[in-house]
């Protein structure tokens, strides 16, 4: 044993950390994703691309949990989120603009009256994509309450938006 305790390095009796295990650049529709620090509990790279010529910067997020490499059908599904992502986008809102007229959300008239307009208050979309099959939409600026603090949180499964959400301090 060394001064701290440790097994002397070389002894065989080291376990590597599963962060020597993960890859710090994961390459994704041409994108290169970047290691992000993250709890011990999960793994996260993110990078950053233009949806258009004239568009600003779009965040995607590829999150592990617990923390490994992903495997082929998770970065195919971020592949796909990246390749089409303009068409989910459209998507998350005509899900946003029916979803929100329900009752539960709580919109108030004015609100309400929004989501007949052609443009949503809603804008400045990023994506999420998760090991299992899962992945979001979050519209981090939005005129409405709902969207108070954290922006508003379309989850989808494969290629349908399944739920949408406010994002608060507890979330």
């Amino acid at each position: 044993m060394s001064e701290n305790g440790a097994p002397p390095k070389g002894s065989g009796t080291e376990v590597p950390s599963i962060d020597s295990q993960l890859p710090t650049t994961l390459h994704v529709a041409g994108l290169a994703l970047g290691r992000m620090e993250s709890p011990p509990s999960s793994a996260c790279w993110t990078a950053y691309f233009a949806e258009s010529a004239d568009a600003d910067q779009v965040a995607i997020s590829l999150v592990i949990e617990p923390a490994a490499p992903p495997d082929e059908s998770t970065l195919q599904l971020a592949h796909d989120v990246v390749g089409r992502f303009g068409a989910f986008v459209d998507q998350a809102l005509e899900y946003c603009r029916t979803r929100l007229r329900e009752r539960h959300f709580e919109l108030t008239s004015e609100e309400l009256n929004w989501l007949d307009l052609p443009e949503l208050p809603i804008a400045a979309p990023e994506a999420t994509v998760w090991a299992d099959q899962t992945w979001a939409i979050r519209f981090t600026q939005s005129r409405l309450r709902l969207a108070d603090p954290y922006g508003i949180l379309v989850t989808f499964n494969g290629t349908q938006p399944v739920d949408l959400q406010g994002l608060t301090d507890e979330q």
